[in-house]
């Protein structure tokens, strides 16, 4: 198999990455074929997949641009995955000139990638970490560099907490992240759910267990489960919805059925 000059030594490109695999939902190139055919193989249950993954962006861009009209301009976007067009520095930029964003990723693609989109870039930085082990991205020196924590910051977790095993304890990992942030900050979130998906469940678990035979299994929690990461938190109108009915820019009823599979959610600390 032919190593692209793009890919990191270190990396087996025998092996399916979910990072890789959302980039070419996403239409990216830096993807190989073996994420590729994993990806497509979880379309053949769910062809709707990359408008999941397209509403997903869509939400974040609108929480970004709510997150600097309620005066945060700092950004922390853990399990940011491989840069495409449109990432949150571009549309935190582009609404505030002085924004701030720390990428956390612990794909060395995705992390290689940034570090290349961000060459020169001072106000944006990349730490390879994982969200399982919350003091290693805290304790990091790009956060110290960028972010002070003292003061608002937005924490992304967008299509990231679906792929934290309970085993894991996320809800641990993101008490510890929230923890460290100042009053104000935001929590916005996506994850996937049984609920909404326009199909049998028997039907979408056929594209989950995909996941799980290239070892990153995909968690479905219900919206309870999800509203448990908000604990504490105030939630932002209209609260824990479909992606597509978060402070829409344009009519929900013109969206793919598929964009309404899972939730999303802004949460603001007391």
């Amino acid at each position: 198999m032919e190593r692209p000059a793009w890919a990191p030594r270190s990396i087996d490109i025998s092996v399916p990455s979910v990072s890789r695999m959302y980039d070419f939902y996403l239409g990216g190139s830096h993807n190989f074929e073996v994420d590729r055919e994993a990806a497509r193989k979880a379309m053949e249950f769910m062809p709707g997949l990359p408008k999941i993954m397209q509403a997903n962006r869509a939400f974040m861009r609108r929480a970004v641009r709510f997150a600097v009209e309620e005066g945060i301009t700092q950004f922390l976007d853990v399990g940011s995955g491989i840069p495409t067009f449109g990432n949150v520095h571009e549309v935190a930029r582009q609404a505030h000139s002085g924004a701030r964003v720390v990428y956390v990723d612990h794909d060395p693609v995705a992390v290689a990638h940034s570090k290349a989109v961000l060459e020169g870039n001072d106000h944006a930085d990349v730490v390879a970490a994982d969200l399982r082990k919350p003091q290693d991205i805290l304790a990091s020196p790009q956060i110290e560099r960028l972010i002070d924590l003292n003061r608002p910051v937005a924490l992304l977790l967008v299509a990231i907490l679906h792929f934290v095993e309970d085993t894991d304890d996320p809800y641990g990992a993101v008490a510890e992240l929230r923890g460290a942030l100042a009053p104000g900050s935001l929590l916005v979130l996506t994850h996937a759910s049984y609920e909404g998906i326009p199909l049998p469940q028997e039907r979408s678990e056929g594209a989950v267990d995909v996941y799980k035979d290239i070892r990153n299994p995909l968690i479905m929690r219900s919206r309870d489960e999800i509203a448990r990461f908000f604990e504490g938190y105030d939630m932002v109108e209209p609260g824990l919805v479909p992606m597509p009915k978060w402070r829409p820019d344009t009519a929900p009823e013109d969206e793919d059925p598929y964009s309404f599979s899972g939730f999303a959610g802004v949460g603001r600390s007391a």
